[in-house]
């Protein structure tokens, strides 16, 4: 990363300094947002940023939930000494958490809202509803819920996941659709407290970590649950070994995604994926840490939760006497399910046009990886829009799999600000 003088900040985060003009706009106060807003903030850049710090955590996790990752993967990026996870641990007098401890969200959400106190100062909880071109074309015109328009030199999307939460066709058909609970059909995304639906029979549909745990939940808040995997095994993570031997640390060395050379390769240099042919991309992007659940979840539902593997829905339906009709074709043929309510832990669909502030002609101005709708990037994650930058998963099909975890908070915040810097001496 960007080398200086012991006490000095970076050449590009010194750019900033003492120079007026109009504000970076950060859209969004999760992980990405709050680093990168700190890292423009340090180098001497106005910066609103707009949104609920740590939103999605506090809202799109059920209660009880953990993080996947282990916690030297998931540290914001700070511009200086004394962010990390383990700092707000030991400021607070709790213990260390170690790659054997799972980290509770509501720890994680505790963490984000006290790095932004330390680092980034205000956050706007107004709702940004539009970002379209300058009528000079440079720059951004901003509209807030409540009216305002504020220019911009350049608009930074960190709104992670919001709105893409992705139902299948089959699925959608059932009405209504949402956490309520008259609900038919529900995303995990949608749900804080699973303990709404003890008493009830639930199918989750999915195999990854979000349709384990959740089924958990549901099974420890006293839902008949089942889990119907399209795969033909539910894969586990490994139990980490702190006492690894040399041999096995040369084989399969450690990376904040897992171990592995690939995973290490793809998360020392996220900025040289670009270069590798389109196709490539995309098979390490759909193929890179497919579904799996964590190791420590594994007691919970290996042998608790009833799991049908290799096992599709063909087709969906409400009745009114018994609640949802699922048809379903499995290793023993089709069968009908009969449940209360549908989950679906059935990920996200990356596409820019449900980025709903972005005016039709940004979108029409934006040019998309071949074969998906996200957003072509340059190594610094500006798009085709000169000025736009995008964070978070909607990079990862151009900068790799890193950039779906909060290990990719510090390539982003150092990349988005060094080029910013260049990009606002420009105008």
């Amino acid at each position: 990363m960007t080398q200086s003088l012991p006490g000095q900040r970076p050449a590009h985060e010194r750019a900033f300094a003492g120079r007026a003009g109009l504000p970076v706009v950060v859209v969004g106060a999760g992980p990405y947002g709050l680093s990168v807003a700190a890292h423009l903030r340090a180098a001497g850049a106005q910066v609103r940023i707009f949104g609920e710090v740590m939103g999605s955590w506090r809202h799109a996790m059920a209660t009880g939930m953990f993080l996947k990752s282990t916690p030297d993967a998931t540290d914001l990026s700070a511009p200086g000494p004394g962010g990390r996870l383990a700092d707000f641990r030991r400021a607070h007098g709790e213990p260390e958490l170690t790659e054997l401890t799972p980290i509770p969200c509501d720890v994680f959400v505790r963490y984000g809202m006290w790095f932004q106190k330390r680092y980034v100062g205000d956050v706007e909880p107004n709702r940004v509803v539009a970002v379209d071109r300058a009528p000079t074309g440079r720059g951004f015109l901003v509209r807030l819920d409540y009216g305002q328009e504020l220019p911009a030199a350049a608009v930074v999307v960190a709104t992670g996941l919001n709105g893409l939460a992705h139902i299948p066709a089959v699925l959608r058909r059932l009405a209504p659709e949402g956490p309520g609970a008259g609900a038919l059909v529900s995303h995990t995304s949608h749900h804080t407290d699973l303990s709404a639906y003890a008493g009830r029979r639930v199918a989750v549909i999915g195999g990854g970590q979000s349709a384990l745990e959740s089924a958990a939940l549901l099974h420890e808040a006293g839902a008949a649950v089942q889990v119907l995997v399209r795969e033909p095994r539910v894969l586990w993570g490994a139990k980490p070994d702190p006492a690894r031997p040399w041999a096995q640390r040369v084989a399969r060395p450690a990376s904040p995604l897992g171990p592995g050379w690939i995973l290490a390769a793809v998360c020392k240099a996220p900025h040289a994926v670009r270069w590798c042919p389109a196709a490539a991309r995309m098979l390490l992007f759909r193929r890179a840490l497919g579904p799996s659940g964590g190791w420590w979840l594994r007691d919970r539902v290996d042998g608790v939760v009833p799991v049908r593997t290799a096992t599709r829905v063909t087709r969906a339906g409400a009745e009114a006497a018994t609640g949802v009709r699922l048809d379903i074709a499995g290793p023993s043929g089709p069968e009908t399910l009969t449940v209360d309510h549908v989950l679906a832990a059935t990920g996200y669909r990356l596409d820019v046009e449900a980025v709903p502030f972005l005016s039709g002609a940004v979108r029409d101005a934006l040019a998309c990886v071949p074969g998906s709708k996200a957003p072509r990037l340059s190594a610094s994650l500006e798009s085709s829009v000169p000025g736009l930058y995008f964070t978070g998963s909607l990079a990862a099909p151009m900068l790799g799999p890193m950039m779906r975890f909060v290990a990719g908070t510090e390539f982003t915040a150092e990349r988005i600000t060094r080029h910013a810097s260049r990009l606002l001496v420009r105008r």
